[in-house]
């Protein structure tokens, strides 16, 4: 509490310091673990790591100095770690090819500290570019339509263009991919923030009151109707459960914030199951991603099966509560472990003891984007924070969910943590709105100073005439 009491930079320095002392502790322990990696390997990574972050507190200081100090710390550990764990899969991949006599494979942890750096600029761009955050309601219709546009246009390219591994989410340009429905999640709540201040009549009007509770006009349910047809959509033609999840799962959220009223839940709720059986009757892919949920060694031999998840249980269960050790697991019999599967590979060798641990830090920066929310004045920044602070937690809860085998698997990235330009981008701009908004609330809470009286020994000195006494001359009566 001293810490966080005085200067909210000098916390925020504090606590970045820290930060990179547990990744530079990280990396060293996965170099000295690891066969065949040279202890030391992994500092250059560190060290530029640490570079970017430090031009991300500068950059704070002088655009956003009354933000929240506790968000950046946590976001620098969490994409430490998982540039760790990039880079000890790195070190085991080639290691296995080695052995087996085949080429070495490219590395992956030097792409994602380039998309960190990319990331970090774009961060500093937007507090440097956003001084207001109300400024965004005015391009509300404008974030909805280019939002939807790059949340369908996988859906509607060829799949020589979009399609990676059975899901049309990708674009492809030349050697660069990008995932357009990573940034469509930032416009679409841009759009649903200044949507709902403006047409909040809509969702706050009463309605018929059945088993006592008062639900919406039928009129007025356009809005969570077409965001869930919008829903369905990126199921039909993407092939993807966890972004039509997110999707409709954050505007529901939303619609929840602004009204305050049960009743959108309960029937945005219905329109979620009355979708997942529509789904599951509709589409052999929802129907083998359940059926991998239930039973996922029945399908371990069957191409797209169970496989993946099942060997993602054996790595946890390996772990246990304390982990095998950095560079001591298996992580790298894992598909796809760097990207869908990164919080199985830290479950593996950090044990649900630092699993646990991470889900901490995005509590924390959900925590504290919600804190922003109900901080700042204005109702279009408390639904934007609002709005981005669920995503964050909402899809660590699809990852992690699916992971674990309590829901079935969503194949989204862990925000941060996982490799991916777009995903890393986007939720670096995330994290500039949201610090935005927090400097906003606490310039809102400053007190305004009072003046104070000079004190008595600096008074300056007065002179009073003193009125007649009574009976002498000029004295009246």
């Amino acid at each position: 509490m001293t810490l966080l009491s005085g200067s909210p930079r000098r916390a925020e320095l504090a606590l970045l310091l820290f930060a990179l002392v547990v990744t530079a502790t990280a990396t060293t322990l996965v170099d000295a673990n690891q066969p065949g990696t040279p202890v030391g390997s992994g500092w250059p990574l560190v060290l530029v790591f640490a570079l970017l972050c430090g031009i991300a507190h500068v950059a704070i200081r002088f655009l956003a100095p009354q933000s929240d100090p506790i968000p950046l710390p946590c976001v620098v550990l969490l994409n430490g770690i998982g540039l760790t764990m990039i880079h000890r899969l790195d070190s085991a991949y080639a290691f296995t090819a080695q052995e087996n006599g085949n080429p070495l494979p490219g590395e992956n942890a030097p792409r994602q500290l380039i998309w960190t750096a990319v990331g970090i600029i774009l961060f500093a761009g937007v507090l440097a570019v956003v001084r207001d955050h109300r400024k965004l309601s005015r391009y509300t219709y404008l974030s909805g339509a280019l939002g939807l546009g790059l949340l369908v246009l996988p859906g509607v390219l060829p799949s020589s263009l979009s399609e990676v591994n059975g899901a049309k989410l990708w674009l492809r340009l030349g050697p660069l991919s990008i995932q357009p429905g990573e940034f469509s999640k930032i416009l679409i709540i841009v759009f649903a923030a200044g949507f709902l201040v403006t047409k909040r009549h809509l969702f706050t009007t009463a309605g018929n009151r059945v088993l006592g509770v008062e639900l919406p006009r039928a009129r007025d349910l356009g809005p969570l109707v077409v965001t869930w047809l919008a829903s369905v959509s990126v199921v039909t033609f993407e092939k993807e459960l966890g972004a039509a999840l997110l999707f409709f799962g954050v505007a529901l959220a939303m619609i929840y914030m602004a009204t305050q009223r049960v009743s959108w839940v309960l029937v945005g709720f219905a329109l979620f199951v009355v979708g997942c059986v529509l789904a599951y009757l509709m589409f052999p892919h929802i129907r083998q991603r359940v059926s991998t949920w239930i039973d996922p060694l029945g399908t371990y031999d069957l191409p797209g099966g169970g496989y993946q998840v099942s060997q993602s249980l054996f790595g946890l269960g390996t772990g246990g509560f304390t982990g095998t050790g950095l560079g001591q697991g298996r992580p790298d019999l894992v598909p796809f472990a760097g990207t869908d599967f990164i919080s199985g590979a830290i479950g593996e060798e950090l044990g649900m003891a630092g699993l646990a641990a991470l889900l901490v830090l995005y509590l924390l920066v959900t925590i504290r984007g919600l804190r922003a929310a109900v901080a700042v004045r204005d109702s279009f920044g408390k639904l934007l924070a609002g709005g981005l602070a669920f995503s964050l937690a909402l899809q660590v809860f699809v990852v992690v969910g699916g992971v674990t085998g309590l829901i079935p698997l969503a194949g989204m990235t862990m925000p941060f943590l996982s490799y991916g330009g777009s995903s890393l981008l986007s939720n670096y701009l995330i994290l500039a709105v949201l610090l935005r908004v927090s400097h906003s609330a606490a310039q809102a809470a400053k007190p305004t100073p009072a003046v104070q009286a000079a004190p008595l020994a600096q008074a300056s000195t007065v002179l009073v005439n003193r009125p007649p006494e009574p009976g002498t001359p000029g004295a009246i009566g």
